[in-house]
């Protein structure tokens, strides 16, 4: 009996048992999930730098004589992306001209056109040159 007392006043002193346990839903957090406000929010934050756009690079190839145009249009192809009609029209540029433009990009993919265009000049024993310069 003293021991039924002990437990019985324990547990009406415990307020533990008074919090709502937050893994399960009660009415009142279902129906503030339902509620919808009449009024909308407006969040304004101010940056303090404006993002500017990336500067652009042209990269430029070069004319030479001992590169093949079958080897220029193959690297406009498959390294610029370019159509067979538009890769024609740039090698054409550039065997006549002594320069043609292969395409307009940032910084850092400009300069992987250009290191590519290096390698795979290389590897097929053409001294084809690439450039980059600052739109």
């Amino acid at each position: 009996m003293v021991c039924e007392d002990l437990s019985r006043k324990k547990s009406d002193s415990d307020p533990r048992h008074l919090i709502p346990d937050p893994r399960h839903p009660t009415p009142e957090r279902l129906q503030m999930s339902l509620y919808k406000s009449d009024y909308e929010e407006i969040v304004d934050s101010e940056t303090e730098e404006e993002v500017k756009k990336p500067s652009m690079y042209k990269v430029l190839l070069h004319n030479d004589d001992y590169t093949s145009m079958e080897f220029v249009v193959e690297i406009l192809l498959y390294v610029f992306n370019k159509s067979i009609e538009d890769a024609t029209m740039i090698m054409l540029k550039v065997h006549k001209e002594g320069i043609g433009v292969s395409g307009v990009y940032t910084y850092e993919v400009a300069e992987t056109k250009v290191d590519t265009v290096h390698t795979l000049a290389r590897e097929r024993e053409f001294p084809l040159k690439c450039t980059m310069e600052k739109d």
